[in-house]
């Protein structure tokens, strides 16, 4: 049979060459966020990584080590990513999703792994993505520790891709935040979150694209003239840093009862789920001022109050319940690691869920 009769891979949508030359380029992405913990396998079909080291200067051993997994995406936020042509722009909130969760147990973040999948392999394209990836897992001190590409042209049209992230953790035994700790008269922290996060994207387009016909590079003059491009596609904040600082204060006292990462379901629906059904959480919505990319969407809904503290996370990502002798300890501590912090409420009687009160 002539050569030119085969058939090929390539003429079937997939072209292995580009691949080899994506893995070339995001190697150094990978590389960049490595640490001691990571072992060396060239080429190899999984990675690998140490629990416990000895070195003098980066020791870790763990007395009765468990291990912590996530995963997640950034649901329909990766349209608005598609829609401004950006390929980096939401690599930082697929490792926030999964690792803020771990963080959540009292685990810290050892390794993330990703799953691209996209119409046609581009490198530069690819690069670009990891690359944010890589970012995400450099603030959060884990290890990038290998991933898969997939080029999938009869699933996803040109210009679309998806994303998947998977996050492992690990925590000591009697360290772990279960809820279980949480008493009435405990104080609820908040800290800030860095706009809207990866939830709630499909009432967001609905509202800015259909409702209101505003196109991606649009200005909106009721957020000082920024693009919609801008207003939507802020990273999630990631919280390790600053959480595994904090809890490495108090190693022998237990003063971080809970913690939450608001998410889906907002405030409502997140916190309730790490304290105790005979407890409230009381929460005082004058605690702080909640960020105009929410009342924007809020008044141009129109939305209900109830509905938008269901849906987003109002200017709140992440929740601590801790002990009351210390909240201001901890308050200030975590200022100090850069975040901004409000005294939200506190814990009373009830029955397992959230209050919110003007």
């Amino acid at each position: 049979m002539p050569k030119n009769d085969f058939v090929t891979y390539e003429q079937s949508g997939v072209n292995i060459d580009a691949n080899d030359r994506m893995v070339e380029r995001i190697m150094r992405s990978l590389q960049s966020t490595h640490g001691p913990r990571v072992i060396n396998l060239p080429n190899g079909f999984a990675g690998l990584l140490r629990i416990d080291f000895n070195e003098k200067l980066f020791r870790r051993n763990y007395k009765q080590p468990v291990l912590v997994a996530s995963t997640d995406g950034v649901g329909t936020k990766i349209k608005v990513a598609q829609m401004a042509g950006k390929y980096d722009c939401v690599g930082i909130d697929l490792v926030a999703m999964s690792v803020n969760d771990v963080l959540v147990i009292g685990a810290e973040p050892l390794l993330f792994l990703d799953y691209l999948a996209i119409h046609k392999l581009v490198p530069s394209e690819i690069a670009e993505m990891v690359e944010a990836v890589a970012e995400g897992c450099r603030q959060s001190d884990c290890a990038l520790l290998g991933g898969e590409t997939a080029e999938m042209p009869d699933i996803y049209p040109e210009g679309e891709y998806d994303m998947a992230g998977f996050a492992v953790g690990i925590v000591d035994r009697n360290r772990i935040l279960d809820g279980t700790a949480v008493r009435r008269g405990d104080v609820v922290l908040g800290l800030a979150s860095s706009g809207i996060h990866s939830n709630g994207f499909a009432l967001v387009r609905q509202i800015i694209f259909k409702q209101l016909g505003l196109k991606i590079h649009d200005t909106i003059d009721e957020l000082g003239g920024i693009t919609v491009e801008k207003a939507l596609l802020v990273p999630t904040r990631l919280y390790v840093r600053s959480i595994v600082k904090l809890l490495g204060q108090y190693r022998v006292k237990k003063v971080v009862h809970a913690m939450a990462h608001i998410t889906g379901g907002g405030l409502v629906g997140n916190v309730p789920r790490v304290v105790p059904k005979d407890c409230n959480v009381v929460i005082s919505k004058s605690a702080w001022t909640v960020p105009p990319i929410f009342q924007f969407l809020q008044k141009h809904g129109p939305v209900e109050e109830d509905e938008m503290f269901r849906v987003f996370n109002m200017g709140v990502g992440f929740v601590l319940v801790v002990a009351p002798d210390f909240a201001d300890s901890i308050e200030e501590k975590l200022t100090h690691y850069g975040e901004t912090v409000y005294r939200l409420g506190k814990i009373t009687p009830g029955t397992g869920k959230v209050v919110l009160k003007d």
